[in-house]
């Protein structure tokens, strides 16, 4: 694919992007416009707007906060995801007896164990650090495994006739060709791990975007309350955005668009 082509392509799919955002904000209006809802429950894009222009330097100081504690988080559950995954991927009987209670993790809701986090923690940034790590880590130990799992057996067969240990096989070919697999669980974990810092705020935080909505609805300031949302949403975003640049540079063959 040319380089003309690629770009146009790209400016195709910004231009429907810009397109599919303008129809949900005018159909957020055209609801919130109707006489039966009430301005307390729902807040036009046009409040919410004035409320990011209003309140941007709260918001901002209070998503500085939740940032932290999202990248921190999702640093954490992407060496421990990264790790778990390597070790069930050498050894099948930790795969088998671990897979399985992994999944069953995931069935826990994340209001129940966000209290449970604070009591063991306290009330610092110690339980939003673990609630993100706990959301983000399925994910990405899921992905990165699928990925070990599914190298090429060619490619496998190749490096055990070079007299390859099973170390390197793991470094120069199973991590290499796994490393997109890694970046889609990333991705996902990106765009959850502002839902696990939201959570962590509100059970227990003076600060924090989790913190100003919780903060903002009981007070109803429901504009204030969609602004913060749109602060989180636009933070997923550009941490998935971040995360598509990396892959394409770093684990660019597992990507839809070539190298520029």
């Amino acid at each position: 694919m040319s380089r003309r082509r690629a770009a146009r392509d790209r400016a195709v799919r910004v231009g429907l992007a810009g397109a599919l955002l303008a129809l949900f904000v005018l159909a957020w209006q055209g609801v919130a416009s109707l006489p039966s809802v009430d301005d307390l429950t729902l807040a036009s894009p046009v409040e919410t707007f004035d409320a990011l222009r209003d309140d941007w330097s709260l918001l901002m100081d209070n998503a500085r906060v939740t940032l932290v504690e999202v990248l921190l988080g999702l640093g954490i559950s992407t060496v421990a995801g990264v790790t778990f995954a390597v070790a069930m991927h050498l050894f099948r009987p930790l795969r088998d007896a671990a897979y399985p209670l992994l999944v069953a993790s995931q069935a826990i809701p994340v209001v129940v164990l966000a209290p449970i986090f604070v009591l063991a923690f306290d009330y610092g940034i110690g339980p939003k650090l673990a609630i993100v790590a706990l959301i983000c880590f399925f994910p990405i130990t899921v992905n990165l495994l699928d990925g070990l799992r599914s190298v090429e057996p060619d490619l496998l067969k190749l490096m055990r006739s070079m007299g390859a240990s099973r170390l390197r096989t793991l470094r120069s070919a199973e991590l290499p060709s796994a490393l997109p697999f890694l970046f889609s669980g990333l991705k996902v974990a990106a765009t959850v791990s502002v839902i696990g810092a939201v959570f962590g705020e509100w059970a227990g935080s003076s600060s924090g975007l989790g913190h100003l909505i919780q903060e903002a609805t009981a007070q109803l300031e429901t504009a204030r309350t969609f602004a913060a949302v749109t602060v989180l949403s636009a933070l997923a975003i550009l941490l998935f955005a971040l995360l598509s640049v990396v892959e394409r540079r770093v684990a660019w063959w597992g990507s839809q668009e070539p190298r520029t």
